[in-house]
């Protein structure tokens, strides 16, 4: 019998939930809690700590959802089967021109973001105070690595809401995933092999096609990156999207991160790990970083401010683990840094002045919000002919859609009405025969949604 050892603390700052979740992570990640082992029912649970049955169910949801615990019909909750997590290293210390038809489109586009809910006055005044601060080291080059107070910042902030484990001097900045990935080929050596995940991010395939890198295209299943599929492709860098898989939306649970983990150490191989819109999930909090489980260095960790912040200051992030930071001293100090030192200096004070956090938490609402009002049209709209895959999480969804008509057609017919809507094929090394639709809604204001899923009933019914 499960015999609860531990208590609840009335708190402000630490949601009861988040306690309770908490509690049943560590335990399971040390083995405290075995693998199979009955948890106790939500309603134990509520009636022992006098709590709502609500707060319960949030906590056993989330433990769901990374992997940690699994729901049987009629018996209850269960740790999943999985190895214990070795401990985890010490955590480090951080200091703190279209046309005009295409204008008036309703435009998915998956990359477009809120615009009107960003904070511009407040930008603007951080700008102002960065030029009559800093007048002129503006024209003196700076780091390379980028600006150090940037990079506390960003230490300090992907501790606190992802688990990342870094200190300043292992961050790189740089100009989005690309470039990264560009940097990490001369980094890592040619002669690596990248295991990519198929379907999977169709602009990293790209920059290594053009660079002429081996690469290997890795299946996905409802858990992510095969990793048996992985070890059989020889590979020894794979690339990953583990908290909200591009384009299929899915989570990798802490068993499969754990086996990914055991992969990378037993092969002597990196992970590199693409945070692709992990600050936003619509059910839960954010889904801890994979890099947050490595306690051997294997892990690459990627990010970038694009759908958090803007895209056009098109500024990204990599920690690299301690080897790898010694490796790019010695060998990319030469390379200048590609985003603006003013950009840098302006996003730091955004940053300092907790506007950064305030506006997360106002996206992450609005975009909660948004992704309801789509999901909700679509439902009384095509009540038959559609499934939506990956809707619990980022900024798009996709729609498996049988109604006899190509993913060239879809689109086309759509076109036609006034919406643009988006092919997934191109995330595919192999043909797909069943049509994917992939349609982001950040852009978009809730009207505009509405009235778009109503416009690809009249172009697909």
């Amino acid at each position: 019998m499960f015999e609860i050892t531990f208590h609840l603390k009335k708190t402000k700052n630490v949601p009861l939930y988040a306690q309770l979740y908490d509690y049943f992570k560590v335990e399971i990640q040390n083995g405290q809690i075995k693998a199979g082992m009955k948890l106790p029912s939500k309603r134990r649970l509520a009636a022992h700590f006098g709590i709502g049955l609500n707060t319960v169910d949030t906590a056993y949801q989330q433990l769901i959802a990374e992997g940690y615990v699994e729901s049987r019909v009629r018996k209850g909750y269960f740790v999943a089967d999985m190895d214990p997590i070795f401990p985890i290293m010490e955590q480090a210390t951080t200091p703190k021109l279209a046309s005009q038809r295409e204008t008036n489109m309703i435009d998915f586009n998956h990359g477009n973001v809120d615009t009107d809910s960003f904070p511009h006055s407040v930008w603007k005044k951080c700008l102002n105070k960065t030029l009559y601060l800093q007048e002129r080291e503006m024209f003196i080059s700076g780091d390379p690595q980028g600006e150090i107070g940037l990079r506390a910042e960003i230490a300090d902030y992907l501790f606190q809401s992802r688990g990342v484990r870094c200190v300043p001097d292992q961050i790189i900045l740089g100009a989005g995933t690309q470039y990264m990935i560009h940097l990490l080929r001369l980094l890592l050596g040619k002669e690596r092999v990248f295991g990519l995940e198929d379907p999977g991010f169709h602009r990293v395939r790209e920059v290594l096609k053009v660079e002429g890198a081996e690469v290997r295209f890795i299946p996905c299943d409802e858990r992510g990156l095969k990793v048996e599929s992985l070890k059989e492709s020889h590979a020894d860098i794979a690339y990953v999207t583990p908290s909200h898989q591009f384009p299929l939306g899915m989570i990798m649970p802490i068993s499969r991160r754990v086996e990914l983990l055991k992969w990378a150490k037993e092969s002597d191989g990196y992970i590199i790990e693409d945070d692709y819109d992990g600050e936003f999930r619509h059910e839960g909090k954010p889904i801890p970083s994979l890099q947050g489980l490595d306690a051997c260095g294997r892990v690459i960790y990627l990010g970038t401010f694009s759908k958090s912040l803007i895209p056009t200051i098109r500024a990204g992030y990599m920690v690299l683990p301690p080897e790898l930071i010694k490796i790019y001293h010695e060998k990319l100090q030469g390379y200048k840094q590609t985003i603006s030192k003013m950009i840098q200096e302006t996003v730091c004070l955004f940053m300092k002045g907790g506007h950064w956090e305030r506006h997360l938490n106002r996206m992450r609402i609005l975009y909660r919000k948004k992704n309801q009002v789509l999901l909700a049209a679509l439902e009384e709209t095509f009540p038959d002919g559609i499934t939506v895959i990956g809707e619990k999480s980022g900024l798009h969804v996709l729609l498996q859609v049988s109604l006899n008509k190509s993913e060239t057609e879809l689109i086309q017919s759509a076109a036609k009405e006034g919406v643009k809507v988006y092919p997934t094929s191109v995330y595919h090394s192999k043909k797909v025969n069943k049509p994917t639709i992939l349609m982001g809604y950040g852009g978009l204001p809730e009207r505009k949604i509405k009235e778009g899923i109503s416009l690809l009933k009249k172009a697909w019914l």
